[in-house]
């Protein structure tokens, strides 16, 4: 990897530039290198650094592959997951993601995003790309030639032209707020909670398979993640709307002990045992834009839109965002016409308008009667899984293809049999 000293800065002349590391800037960055085109990716941390996001799903599974990064994903060590384990006071519903209405990977990682982002990123620089940490982009000149004002971490600036500019910057949203492209999301505002744990649950046991997605005993609008990670660790946190968790830094660690041992199921599996890194909190995370591309730009993953954590739905949007976006870049670069609005932001929010169906419903209690009705159709359950394991793409899927609608009747028909199965 290239990192360029005070001295030795200039003005860059490069077909594509991309601002941002992360999974998305690293996948798209490989893609344009495997089609021949000249790449400089501008990071403004060091790798590798801790980000949250740490359950992919399998869906992203083709991305990396098509990438040329999935064997030494597979050969990283991360923990294997299948599935997703939903828990509410004594009910429980498990998903396995092999039984899925739609084609494809059905197994996944669970990983440590310092070490998954850094090996990303590497395996771009591998195939040619050239990356410079600690870079930050200062200003952006949007056009037909758009240019970059880029600072080093001396302070030190250059300018990088470019035939086209992609924006994976992730939570750093550069090209957003560079260019005033923010718009307000639906979603309500709200925090998570999260730190690392010492995971006593024994390797290759069925329950580090999953993730647990547990709902709080008496608030259904609150609820945690538990993921297991390599190395005898997972990641537990707690997502609500942002007020649930006022109060001091200095209570966030007793704050989340006193949530995880409200839950019976995290009770069990964590109790005490001690955090291993400082209780971190994150808010605001929420956010959109008004259109996915302009005048020599496109926006990718979360520097477009974010929704929620609660179906680990950031790095597979990320990964098919890069995926969507270079497609119609190269036929771009090659003198092709291309239509981004069709080509790009249609198909990529049809995934996300999916997504975000089953996170409105998840909070209003829709998709939780859904989930832990007892008497649950195999058909109807490989739909749901589908869409959990990343498939929200996929319109042969009614719960794609309708999935608020198909969501609101199968709820309906859930909640009218349930007094029948209790009686």
């Amino acid at each position: 990897m290239n990192n360029v000293s005070k001295r030795n800065l200039q003005d860059v002349d490069v077909e594509v530039a991309v601002i941002g590391a992360g999974p998305s800037g690293a996948v798209a960055a490989a893609l344009l290198r495997r089609a021949g085109r000249s790449v400089l990716v501008l990071e403004r941390e060091r790798f590798p650094r801790f980000s949250i996001g740490e359950s992919l799903l399998p869906q992203s599974m083709a991305y990396l592959e098509e990438a040329g990064m999935l064997q030494a994903v597979v050969e990283a060590g991360f923990q294997y997951k299948n599935g997703a384990w939903f828990v509410h006071r004594d009910r429980s519903s498990s998903f396995d993601f092999r039984e899925k209405h739609s084609p494809g990977w059905g197994t996944t990682y669970q990983v440590e995003r310092a070490a998954f982002d850094d090996l990303l990123i590497r395996c771009a620089a591998a195939q040619g790309a050239e990356v410079r940490f600690g870079h930050t982009v200062r200003t952006m000149q949007p056009g037909v030639a758009p240019r970059l004002e880029v600072a080093d971490e001396a302070g030190a600036t250059y300018r990088v032209n470019a035939r086209f500019v992609l924006d994976a910057s992730g939570f750093g949203r550069v090209l957003p707020r560079l260019l005033d492209l923010e718009a307000p999301t639906r979603l309500p505002a709200r925090a998570a909670l999260f730190s690392h744990v010492r995971d006593a649950r024994p390797a290759g046991s069925g329950e580090r398979d999953k993730i647990c997605v547990a709902v709080h005993p008496e608030r259904r609008d609150v609820w945690f993640w538990l993921i297991p990670l390599a190395g005898a660790r997972a990641s537990v946190g707690c997502v609500a709307e942002a007020a649930f968790f006022d109060g001091s830094e200095a209570d966030r660690e007793a704050r989340l002990r006193r949530l995880i041992n409200e839950e019976p199921t995290l009770a069990r599996l964590i109790g005490d045992a001690p955090f291993l890194m400082p209780v971190r909190h994150l808010g605001g995370y929420s956010a959109n834009v008004g259109r996915l591309y302009g005048p020599g730009y496109a926006l990718l993953g979360n520097a477009g839109e974010f929704l929620d954590p609660v179906f680990s739905s950031g790095v597979t949007i990320a990964l098919k965002s890069a995926h969507l976006a270079t497609r119609t870049l190269v036929r771009q670069l090659q003198g092709g016409t291309v239509d981004w609005q069709a080509d790009y932001e249609v198909p990529l929010r049809k995934g996300i308008d999916t997504f975000r169906a089953f996170v409105e419903r998840w909070y209003s209690g829709v998709l939780q009667d859904v989930v832990f009705h007892p008497d649950q159709t195999p058909a109807i359950r490989a739909m749901i899984s589908s869409v959990l394991a990343g498939y929200a793409w996929d319109e042969s899927n009614p719960f794609v293809a309708e999935p608020g609608r198909r969501l609101d009747v199968l709820r309906e028909v859930c909640v009218q049999a349930a007094p029948a199965a209790a009686g």
